[in-house]
């Protein structure tokens, strides 16, 4: 456990307790680690493992910031705001690309290598290097993105703070989010997933594998090199029959090819849209 942890635990038991020096700082320096990358707000248990673990105390801590800092006006040549979280400082040191307008909050870290459209990554996010956040994309509070991800234009990631111990929204590498897609309520997109255009998964989602002679149905996380497509399921109500949303596995990616091919491959082969 982080010996910061202990502190934290204890603020937020009690709000009073930031208004100390040794509490407010110990918030401060949380918020400043997760900026640089040395703490994050959920995590594998391990090489091996495919389970995401939840961080409360850091998220915790992220709740305490909005209310140690203060609010204040901050300006970007023209542009003025009124809030209490600034951008992150030095991108080209960082090796990050955000393209104006886009917006990366100072408590998320972005990995040397990735690129930010014009979207906007949120505090307590991790982005991996090579990832590209496309134009209006948005990644919330606490989201984790892997490595080589693409999340195309208009793509809704999730974010959560509260309940604290809750698994955020966990994107993990060489996955594709399509165009106006939504990731939210903790779902986990595994490794080299495709997800089509339009796709909306929630926790309660039906993921409908449909490529064997009998489906399969996941909740809560798509798997690895999945390919997903919208769809629907009709339900019987007092009213009469309606379709529901649902969320379709059509096929896979091949593990022989390189991801662009496998991509590419994806998307031609399912006639999955990428927007």
């Amino acid at each position: 456990m982080d010996h910061r942890a202990g502190k934290i635990e204890e603020a937020f038991e009690n709000r009073d307790l930031v208004e100390r020096d040794e509490y407010r700082q110990t918030v401060l320096e949380v918020v400043d680690a997760l900026d640089r990358g040395e703490l994050r707000v959920a995590e594998k248990k391990g090489e091996t493992s495919d389970t995401w673990e939840a961080n409360a105390w850091v998220m915790k801590a992220i709740s305490l910031y909005f209310g140690v800092a203060g609010m204040r006006k901050m300006t970007a040549g023209e542009f003025e705001y009124h809030d209490k979280i600034p951008t992150k400082k030095d991108l080209d040191k960082a090796g990050v690309r955000v393209v104006p307008p886009g917006t990366v909050r100072y408590g998320s870290h972005v990995e040397a290598g990735a690129v930010v459209m014009p979207g906007y990554v949120n505090i307590g996010a991790y982005v991996g290097s090579g990832t590209m956040v496309d134009t209006w994309a948005t990644v919330g509070s606490g989201a984790q993105i892997g490595r080589n991800v693409h999340l195309a234009g208009g793509v809704g990631i999730g974010g959560v703070l509260e309940p604290p111990g809750a698994t955020p929204v966990v994107v993990e590498d060489g996955a594709f989010i399509g165009s106006r897609a939504v990731v939210v309520e903790g779902v986990r997109v595994e490794e080299e997933a495709v997800v089509g255009a339009n796709v909306v998964l929630t926790s309660s989602t039906q993921i409908i594998d449909v490529t064997g002679p009998e489906e399969v149905v996941y909740r809560g996380y798509v798997p690895a090199r999945s390919v997903v497509v919208s769809g629907t399921r009709s339900r019987e109500f007092p009213a009469g029959t309606y379709s529901l949303q649902t969320a379709l596995i059509v096929g896979e990616r091949k593990e022989s090819t390189d991801r662009k091919t496998s991509l590419n491959e994806a998307l031609r082969e399912f006639g999955v849209s990428s927007g």
